[in-house]
């Protein structure tokens, strides 16, 4: 290495191979979370801007990579660490583990996108029962010592050798008892010093090892527990949840330790720039004297409110109010920090742009705009759609009669009622059966995911805002109440018993709110959220009744609406949904179901036309649906006035529009065996017979329908035309477009089209209207996608429906697989999530964009469109913008997650244009 001379030491190890596997919190910055993970980019971006943090360094995202693809470290990896401790001891001037005056250190882990509690964390790492004496000497405080001694023990132990975390619990909780203390600040020297000897025995027996003594093994191996919590099953579950990739790797951070557990002038906590719950500026946090960083967000200790700092330690909490204004100017967003305090000395130990509830996301884009810290531009990119629908459901009304029975920190908002459980299984199994539930525990941890996902809400008797529950409940969105302190919670028993003394077992309803904190038993009634009263137009933004929230929402429409492309229209088959749709800002509708028409006092009409046994009967039960049709689209029309509404023709298969089979077989038999009459059952039944197929949805529907019964499609496109006319004489603006559904080839559509074309001629000559009607067709199979080039020969507009498309690429019956099989696809990773929720891009996303691309290349102007529930997912929407589509369709509640999401998606793409 004679040539690498000139290197910094911490550089010789890293150039054999010319990768750099380790970073000092120096060199990196806030823009390498890709390398060096969210948390060792922040720590090196507060580095740079000259805040205290303790020294130390990152290992890289790619030495986790190759170490989970390999089973080992990179070969450079070790001497690369070692450059970098030694280095470390070097401005420390102290080694790693010495017996007089140990340099101890955390091991943390830290991946590009924040996974709170998902992973390990190993604190202390360096003492040992030599070093533990000089640390006490050093320190002045054998309490101290012993009492980080034992929670490196306990770390490790769990983190590290896999040993049963309860029993370090139960062995600590015994401590306690035969001291007759309730917490463990409260335990001496003696006591702790006596439970680093259980402890040690523990690990001893569980692991079949030693608790390792020398400092690098520990070290070492805490290192690659941390790589390997990256493939555990809460973390693979959390990504899912989150839809992060799981090909990202963990970056680990070795960092010199600060103490908060040195006696009352220390402790440690978590702040917020903005409260994460609401948005509102202030004094956001927790803190916890003589307390480590995981006794915080463990939520084993009640914590105090940060701004009790302020009598505590006013030279300390006043350096963390200008640090935490300098740390949200420079990023420009609400910041998430972790701070520790040793003897009134403040460390800075994490930043991150913090978890927020979805109100408080709207709140704070809106804020930063007025301070002038971000353009609206960059406000669309802070909130999005589901964020947005979650602001859309239902709240607790306040005027009903309920029985309060505790009170709690407003963690995470919502209105959530369910059966009380008290363990994930529980919750995860009940869910399963379709029951509601809600998640009781004294306080939880990264094994109670899945149960945290299953529920409707979360309750704990400890914890703070910035508890594990919290924390994970914000970013999921799930309503939660933490640290409900006069609820007594009694998970082995399965019960809670609340003041008064009343219990509440398993299975009995409780309601709470995520907004006040409060708890109640039985289940509350709800109202409508003030969001969606807005946009039905009974809210106003500016009256002096308005809802702060509404404010923010209304003008983060306003940017969305002026920033986005895509127009967003609505499904709906009714006048009603109709206007509901427009309300809600829909700017025509592009699916309106046919079919949904000819239910109720139509089936009769319908059945006869079925039945019918020569074409004057047919041609008697056309004529008498046409007029009703003919009122239809008038409503449609008068409600959508000046918009589009595109009309799909009649699309299921015709079997579903008369009786069950087995129930009309009954009666006929019953009615022979009783020698009644019978006729028309029996034609019913001979038509049941001879319509029924074995896979209907791939049978005699759409445009087969059209053109194997005579007059059908010809009647519905007479009704659009006939009402389109009437609404022409009255002054009226209708914009009717006709689809034909499940074209597999243009001769299909060419036909189809060919009769339309005449009705329609027959009507503008009759009424004296130009009635300008445009005839497309819906793409929901693979083959019309490939062939779409030709189609469009004879289309003047594609719909995309992506339900069936999906489908039909898949191979998927959506009524049965969704029950059957998903839920494994999804455990297992082999979806992310479902591809009838989110279009599959790869797969379906490719002929939609093969099919986009092959229309305009033959008819430039054709007019491209979704309307399968894709249209309304947030990022399907984004998809559609890149398609080039011009709008997406979806039902009325879903119109504004779309709206915000197009405008989002434009935003987006004119960023990485510019880029």
């Amino acid at each position: 290495m004679s040539e690498n001379k000139d290197l910094p030491v911490a550089e010789q190890a890293a150039s054999v191979e010319g990768v750099k596997f380790v970073y000092d919190f120096t060199e990196g910055n806030k823009d390498l979370k890709d390398l060096l993970g969210g948390k060792g980019a922040n720590l090196a971006e507060m580095t740079n801007l000259g805040l205290p943090v303790p020294p130390g360094f990152t290992i890289t995202t790619e030495a986790c990579k190759t170490y989970l693809d390999s089973g080992e470290e990179p070969a450079a990896l070790r001497d690369e660490v070692s450059a970098h401790l030694d280095a470390l001891e070097a401005r420390m001037g102290k080694k790693l583990g010495q017996a007089d005056d140990p340099l101890l250190v955390s091991v943390r882990s830290g991946a590009k996108f924040s996974m709170p509690g998902m992973m390990d964390t190993v604190l202390n790492i360096g003492l040992s029962d030599k070093s533990v004496q000089g640390l006490a000497k050093q320190a002045g405080d054998d309490r101290f010592a012993w009492d980080s001694y034992r929670r490196l023990i306990q770390m490790f132990g769990k983190t590290v050798l896999g040993v049963d975390g309860e029993l370090f619990e139960d062995a600590l909780e015994a401590a306690k008892a035969a001291k007759k203390v309730t917490v463990d600040t409260e335990l001496e020297a003696a006591d702790l010093k006596k439970l680093v000897t259980k402890f040690k025995k523990i690990v001893k027996t569980e692991a079949g090892r030693d608790f390792p003594q020398d400092p690098r093994e520990q070290m070492d191996l805490a290192i690659h527990a941390v790589f390997d919590s990256w493939n555990t099953d809460r973390a693979k579950l959390y990504r899912r949840q989150e839809r992060i990739p799981h090909d990202l790797g963990t970056a680990v951070n070795v960092c010199s330790m600060v103490f908060g557990n040195l006696g009352p002038d220390s402790g440690t906590g978590v702040a917020f720039t903005r409260d994460p719950a609401s948005g509102h500026q202030g004094v956001y946090g927790d803190y916890l004297q003589n307390a480590q960083g995981e006794d915080v967000v463990a939520g084993i200790r009640n914590t105090v409110p940060l701004a009790d700092l302020e009598q505590i330690d006013k030279k300390s909490y006043d350096q963390l109010m200008q640090i935490m204004e300098t740390l949200e100017n420079h990023y420009k967003d609400l910041c998430d920090i972790e701070f520790t305090i040793e003897r009134g000395v403040l460390w800075m130990l994490q930043t991150r742009v913090g978890k927020r509830t979805a109100g408080a996301a709207f709140r704070i884009a809106t804020q930063l705009v007025d301070q002038g810290l971000i353009d609206e531009a960059e406000a669309l990119t802070r909130v999005n759609g589901a964020q947005l629908a979650q602001l859309m459901f239902p709240r607790f009304d306040e005027d009903a009669k309920v029985q309060q029975v505790g009170r709690g920190i407003a963690a995470s908002p919502g209105a959530a009622v369910g059966k009380a459980v008290f363990d994930s299984y529980t919750a995860v199994k009940w869910s399963r059966s379709g029951e509601k539930v809600i998640l009781i525990r004294r306080e939880t941890n990264p094994d109670d995911l899945d149960g945290m996902i299953a529920a409707e809400g979360i309750l704990t008797s400890r914890g703070g805002k910035t508890s594990h529950a919290a924390v994970v409940a914000r970013g999921m969105g799930k309503t939660c109440v933490c640290g409900a302190e006069e609820l007594e919670v009694d998970t082995k028993r399965r019960r809670m018993t609340v003041p008064g003394g009343h219990v509440v077992e398993e299975g009995d309803v409780v309601s709470i709110d995520g907004s006040s904190g409060k708890v109640y038993l039985g289940e509350v009634p709800v109202v409508p959220s003030p969001v969606v009263e807005y946009f039905e137009g009974r809210m106003h933004p500016g009256a002096d009744d308005a809802d702060e929230l509404v404010e923010a929402v209304h003008r983060m429409m306003a940017f969305a609406d002026r920033k986005r492309r895509l127009r967003v229209r609505a499904n709906a088959d009714n006048a009603e949904d109709a206007l509901r749709a427009r309300r809600f800002g829909a700017q025509g509708i592009g699916l309106c179901r046919t079919e949904h028409m000819f239910l109720g006092d139509r089936r009769e009409l319908v059945e006869r036309l079925i039945l019918a046994d020569t074409d004057a009967e047919r041609e008697e039960s056309l004529k008498q649906l046409l007029p009703l049709q003919k009122q239809d689209f008038v409503q449609l029309f008068e409600s959508m006035d000046g918009l589009p509404v595109t009309i799909r023709l009649l699309d299921p298969p015709l079997h579903e529009f008369l009786p069950d089979i087995t129930e009309l077989s009954v009666r006929v038999a019953l009615a022979e065996s009783r020698q009644e009459p019978h006729e028309n059952e029996l034609r019913l039944l001979q038509a049941v017979h001879r319509l029924h197929e074995q896979n209907p949805m791939l049978g005699l529907r759409g445009v087969r329908l059209g053109l194997v019964i005579p007059g059908l499609f010809t009647m519905q496109v007479r009704a659009i035309a006939e009402a389109a006319a009437e609404r022409k004489a009255a002054k009226g603006d209708p914009r009717a477009e006709i689809m034909i559904p499940l074209v597999g080839t243009v001769q299909e559509l060419e036909i189809v089209r060919e009769e339309a074309d005449a009705v329609i001629a027959e009507v503008e000559a009759a009424s004296g209207a130009q009635l300008k009607l445009s005839i497309g067709t819906m793409i929901e199979l693979p083959r019309a996608a490939l062939t779409a080039g030709q189609i469009a020969e004879a289309a003047q507009f594609f719909s995309f429906g992506t339900n069936d498309l999906t489908q039909t690429v898949w191979g998927f019956s959506r009524d049965d697989v969704e029950a059957s099989f998903f839920t494994a696809y999804l455990e297992k990773g082999i979806f992310g999530v479902s591809p009838f929720e989110t279009i599959d891009k790869d797969g379906v996303g490719s002929l939609v964009k093969l099919a986009a691309k092959a229309g305009r290349e033959t008819r430039p102007d054709l007019k491209l469109g979704v309307c399968g529930e894709h249209g309304g997912d947030p990022e399907s929407v984004h998809f559609f913008h890149e398609v080039g589509l011009d709008y997406v369709s979806c039902s009325p509640f879903r119109i504004p997650v779309a709206r915000l999401e197009a405008g989002r998606a434009a935003v987006q793409s004119q960023g990485s244009d510019h880029r």
